[in-house]
């Protein structure tokens, strides 16, 4: 079996990406929040409109005990003075917090890439070894390579591979890829027949479909 490392495993690429969206949500939302008193803005308009009628019909409603139009412009000015700060605060924080995802990803790829190379080293070794043997008969050798085979085994499975069970199992499109179709009077029908090409999942998701007969009376 041929394996390759491309970088972060498609679970751990969710998971952070998962992450990512809910303190993007939580970002957008305070934005929102933020951008909405900008609408105050039209108000302090009317408040001012206000504030000037008011000064030329004097000081009565004031003494009366009403808001004061003047301290209520002056007011929403301070406001949104405060909101358009704690929006450039925001924004701040949001390209920060970019910049620091995408180091953590790139430095998370580089630990389970560096992991999983650590795994495999054993297999190099055992496989040199098997190489530069001189003398060795068949059942010797053969007895090596079933030995790499199971440690490469182990060491896939340690780092979340999964095969795909097929033995007595009923076609499933989700796990498994049909190339051929025959007929087997002893079966039911969208039985596996024969599993050609063993398929493998990392954590629950595919990552290749087993290539399988189907029973098609």
């Amino acid at each position: 079996m041929k394996y390759e490392v491309k970088g972060m495993p498609s679970f751990m690429k969710d998971e952070l990406k998962k992450k990512d969206e809910e303190k993007l949500e939580e970002m957008k939302r305070e934005i929102d929040e933020v951008e909405a008193a900008d609408a105050a803005e039209d108000a302090a308009d009317d408040v001012r409109a206000e504030t000037s009628e008011g000064s030329r019909e004097g000081t009565e409603e004031a003494e009366n005990g009403a808001d004061d139009p003047v301290k209520r412009a002056e007011k929403l000015e301070a406001d949104l003075a405060e909101k358009d700060a704690q929006m450039l605060r925001l924004r701040a924080d949001f390209d920060n917090f970019r910049r620091r995802s995408a180091k953590e990803r790139e430095e998370l790829t580089a630990v389970v890439t560096q992991g999983i190379l650590t795994d495999m080293l054993p297999l190099l070794d055992n496989f040199e070894r098997a190489l530069s043997a001189e003398g060795s008969d068949l059942d010797s050798f053969r007895a090596g390579v079933s030995m790499i085979y199971k440690q490469m085994q182990e060491a896939l499975a340690k780092n979340g591979l999964e095969v795909i069970d097929t033995k007595d199992k009923k076609f499933d499109p989700n796990f498994h890829q049909a190339v051929m179709r025959v007929q087997d009077p002893e079966k039911e029908d969208d039985t596996i027949e024969q599993e050609l090409q063993k398929g493998y999942m990392a954590k629950g998701r595919v990552i290749r479909p087993s290539m399988v007969q189907v029973v098609s009376n």
